[in-house]
């Protein structure tokens, strides 16, 4: 059963589609927040995802509460750079939500407040703020795979 990425209000067309190039190549569902900093035929994003959107599982939400709402039996983590938990302390499952937010503010604060047992972070020096949302998706589905045993994939 596939893992879910969600994208709150992400505002960069080519993170975007790199993240939907990651979900196609593993089965994940892409879940877009709104509103978007971009419209949905850019061409940087249409470049990024290459020739894989017909193979992406794309829902499109007006709020992150939809979200939660169309999947209440489900378990969210919060990538942000304010928690003291590395994704790798957490035990992913089917079915897990990742979410991540907007490129120039990370995720709400009452979000990061409401979910602090389930936000994770990226370890990294302190010579940047945070890694390239494209890059931190894909490095923290990876893990959720790795530790599902890469279920469906070659």
């Amino acid at each position: 059963m596939p893992l879910h990425i969600v994208l709150v209000e992400p505002e960069i067309p080519a993170n975007t589609g790199n993240i939907a190039r990651t979900c196609a190549a593993t089965g994940t569902h892409l879940h877009l927040v709104r509103p978007l900093g971009f419209r949905t035929d850019d061409t940087a994003l249409k470049r990024a995802g290459l020739d894989y959107w017909h193979a992406v599982n794309i829902h499109y939400h007006d709020s992150f509460a939809e979200v939660q709402s169309r999947y209440p039996d489900s378990r969210f983590f919060y990538a942000t750079t304010k928690s003291d938990k590395k994704y790798t302390d957490f035990s992913f499952r089917d079915h897990d939500f990742l979410v991540f937010g907007k490129e120039t503010k990370g995720l709400p604060e009452d979000l990061i407040q409401a979910n602090k047992s389930t936000c994770m972070r990226m370890p990294m020096t302190g010579d940047v703020r945070s890694l390239n949302l494209s890059n931190s998706a894909a490095i923290i589905v990876y893990e959720a795979l790795r530790q599902l045993g890469f279920p469906g994939l070659e």
